[in-house]
């Protein structure tokens, strides 16, 4: 048996129980896993869960036992990895094609940043195409994901400009993380938009496409609700195209996260991608964490410590 936090009916939706331990598939390390980041969309659907679900998405620690198959790395290794469920336990089990090798400097609690906002906003970008030179435009730019966004789209040459709920508040952080310009009000026009709020901001961001653009909508919103845009603002921008990205789908259909996951790892490990961690705590008092993500009294990532 393990230690894990497993979903309850009860706020904060999670309790620190005794699992039986994970069995891992062929394909699959045994990761002791020693840190682990909170995405808002994972502890948002943390009430939806079956109780004793064991919850949690990114992993970073120690493999204790390597892949059956042969393949991945060896026991002793440090690594980063993504999982459906079951990352917020003493031991997880991690499909090898979800994981990468966290380099030497590169802390715990930085490389736990990375699967989930990361091959995020990684992806993202991925499939607005080359930005180099282009005008990017993240919108809920302060989050995890779009923190790392911007990050990632300066880095590849591209003119940034950071949209944010207060641009007072946030606009020497985002210069610093590379926005080129940092706004609260959508203008202009772009080569590609990374939107990371969904709904009406989705919407209007559709009618600032430059003809060729792309817009990939990142936000989870209510099945229910129903976004509009400006059609006609959308037909001048010939040959512009409109995509949301499922992550999971995404990384099924290129092969897995392990590549894109190994380029973020060493991104970090060089100095040139910050995770933005704001919050680090144990794993045993997790409330405060989750509460401070879903009421979006931090903008970065949190991260529970596994002690």
């Amino acid at each position: 048996m393990v230690l894990a936090l497993s979903a309850v009916a009860a706020a904060p939706h999670v309790v620190l129980a005794e699992v039986p331990d994970p069995v891992p598939l062929p394909d699959q390390v045994l990761v002791r896993v020693r840190a682990s980041s909170l995405n808002r969309g994972e502890v948002a659907g943390l009430p939806a869960l079956p109780p004793g679900t064991v919850a949690g998405w990114d992993v970073a620690g120690v493999v204790e036992r390597a892949a059956g198959d042969g393949s991945g790395p060896p026991a002793g290794t440090r690594v980063a990895g993504l999982v459906r469920a079951g990352a917020w336990a003493q031991l997880a089990a991690v499909p090898v094609s979800g994981l990468a090798v966290i380099p030497a400097g590169l802390s715990d609690g930085q490389a736990a940043t990375l699967p989930t906002a990361g091959l995020t906003a990684l992806r993202a970008l991925a499939a607005g195409g080359l930005v180099l030179g282009k005008r990017v435009l993240v919108t809920g730019a302060n989050g995890g994901v779009g923190r790392m966004a911007v990050q990632l789209a300066r880095a590849s040459g591209a003119e940034v400009t950071a949209l944010v709920r207060d641009a007072a508040a946030s606009g020497e952080l985002m210069r610093r993380l590379g926005a080129a310009a940092v706004t609260g009000h959508l203008d202009g026009e772009f080569d590609v938009i990374i939107d990371g709020v969904g709904g009406a901001t989705f919407g209007r961001a559709i009618g600032h496409l430059r003809p060729r653009g792309v817009v990939v909508n990142i936000a989870t919103p209510d099945e229910q609700d129903m976004v509009s845009f400006r059609a006609g603002r959308f037909d001048r921008a010939r040959g512009a195209r409109i995509c949301t990205l499922n992550l999971p789908d995404d990384l099924a259909a290129q092969g897995g996260a392990a590549g894109d996951l190994g380029r973020l790892c060493a991104l970090a490990a060089g100095g040139r991608l910050d995770g933005q961690v704001e919050l680090q705590c144990s794993w045993r008092q997790p409330g405060p964490a989750i509460d401070a993500l879903l009421n979006r009294r931090i903008g970065g990532k949190a991260v529970l410590h596994v002690d």
